[in-house]
């Protein structure tokens, strides 16, 4: 069974910075495209980020490029997430989970429970 455990989230000022961690376990998560997408309120899911298992390809939406980085920990089937100069509109719950393309919606029901991130002063 393939369970994802978000975690990391928080109450963080404008300008502020986190870390998200995805604890991955059911799957060979070491040959697995791992992403992250998040659920701002009375939206859908929004994909943020894709990385590769060797970690030399990476990709973001416009949305979080050049604030945000993913990487990750094959030891320990970890994936993370740095998140810089969070903006209000960065407020949601954050999900790990296996690439399935850009498309945020195709992703219900393949993420593990979240993490909730809330910017604001």
């Amino acid at each position: 069974e393939v369970q994802l455990v978000e975690s990391g989230g928080g109450l963080v000022q404008p300008g502020g910075s986190l870390k998200l961690s995805c604890v991955a376990s059911g799957f060979t998560f070491v040959n697995t495209d791992m992403s992250w997408l998040r659920k701002a309120p009375g939206k859908g899911l929004e994909w943020l980020s894709v990385m590769n298992p060797g970690g030399d390809t990476r990709s973001y939406a416009d949305s979080v490029k050049g604030r945000f980085t993913i990487s990750r920990d094959n030891g320990k089937n970890t994936l993370f997430l740095q998140m810089s100069d969070l903006k209000p509109e960065d407020t949601g719950v954050y999900y790990c989970a296996e690439f399935r393309g850009v498309y945020g919606p195709q992703y219900s029901g393949y993420t593990g429970q979240g993490t909730q991130v809330t910017v604001s002063s």
